[in-house]
């Protein structure tokens, strides 16, 4: 059996990407990859015996929901899920106040929301580890999960040595967080975007003061033609939640040309591998996906449905793996030997 305590780290909070070190982010996918190993094997060990875990979904979710109550199961805590209706919380009570109470009750919260400023305030207040299940802002149990998929795929390539592109509107989450793993990990990183939709003048100075650190290489640019050299190719949803259906003709325009498409995989490379959040609009089988194309004529928006589906897509080998990183992500916090 493996010791993982040389991983544990207790009462650690997990609310965004440049908080962490980059030796604490190594160690975070490393602790994954032995838990994932533990659970295939069916040796799994239930370091989390005891543990009661609140899930605060201020937006709705799939994936994040599903991977922190299946880790938690397997691992022998319980969780209580609240939805967005589900608690009193920046309705008639603060969430500071929510916090206290929460704190009282429960070893650890994970939240997602709208504003970073709630998990910091949670955080803060509640007592007990809290882990940001995705903000505008920040997407660290995302990144958690691309990182392990992009090791999978890399032919046994260290970080060092990995080249990733995010092709899209790059002001939020995704953007911004692929942009700061990429300089934790020490890899080569290019966000490819429109000027108008590129990460804050902040996050892209954090990623070049991490990377002097780590040797990781920090690219920003509107040149589609940087995406060539990559052996992995992000994109996300190009109107994020939220925002109004008004944005979609003004998106549209700004991105098409950063469309992921057979033609920009072969750009990247003949190896490259697509990767995805999730979820993605690459059919016409999603309400949002019928009603672009009836307008805007794309069957598919932000990827094509040939990548999508086809064998350079590793989207659902990167949706498993939220599973395993968020489990990760709790044991270091809560788990017990």
């Amino acid at each position: 059996m493996t010791d993982i305590a040389e991983y544990l780290k207790p009462g650690s909070h997990l609310l965004k990407e440049d908080d962490e070190t980059p030796r604490d982010w190594h160690r975070l996918i490393e602790l994954a990859a032995i838990l994932k190993k533990q659970k295939k094997s069916g040796t799994e060990v239930h370091y989390l015996r005891g543990r009661n875990i609140v899930l605060v979904f201020a937006k709705t979710s799939t994936r994040t929901r599903c991977a922190f109550e299946v880790a938690a199961a397997d691992q022998g805590a319980s969780t209580t899920y609240l939805d967005p209706q589900g608690s009193q919380m920046g309705h008639k009570e603060s969430i500071s106040d929510t916090a206290h109470v929460l704190g009282r009750f429960f070893d650890a919260i994970e939240f997602r929301g709208d504003d970073q400023s709630q998990v910091d305030i949670l955080a803060a207040d509640s007592g007990v580890p809290v882990w940001n299940g995705l903000t505008a802002q920040w997407h660290p149990t995302q990144m958690l999960a691309d990182s392990l998929t992009m090791a999978e795929h890399s032919g046994g390539k260290p970080f060092s040595e990995i080249t990733y592109s995010y092709v899209g509107d790059a002001r939020y989450n995704m953007g911004r967080s692929l942009l700061i793993n990429g300089a934790l990990l020490g890899c080569d990183v290019r966000i490819v975007a429109p000027r108008e939709l590129w990460p804050d003048q902040e996050v892209i100075e954090r990623g070049n003061e991490i990377a002097v650190a780590t040797g990781a290489s920090i690219t920003v640019t509107d040149d589609i033609r940087l995406v060539a050299g990559s052996d992995f190719v992000h994109t996300d949803i190009w109107v994020s939640m939220g925002e109004p259906k008004e944005v979609w003709a003004e998106r549209i325009e700004l991105l098409r040309p950063y469309r992921v498409d057979e033609a920009l995989m072969e750009l990247a490379g003949p190896n490259a591998k697509f990767m995805h959040c999730l979820p993605a609009f690459h059919d016409l089988n999603t309400t949002v996906g019928r009603q672009v194309f009836e307008e805007f004529g794309l069957n598919g928006i932000e990827v094509t449905d040939q990548v999508f589906s086809g064998p350079r897509s590793v989207v659902f080998d990167q949706a498993e793996n939220r599973l395993h990183t968020i489990k990760a992500v709790m044991v270091r916090s809560l788990g017990s030997l």
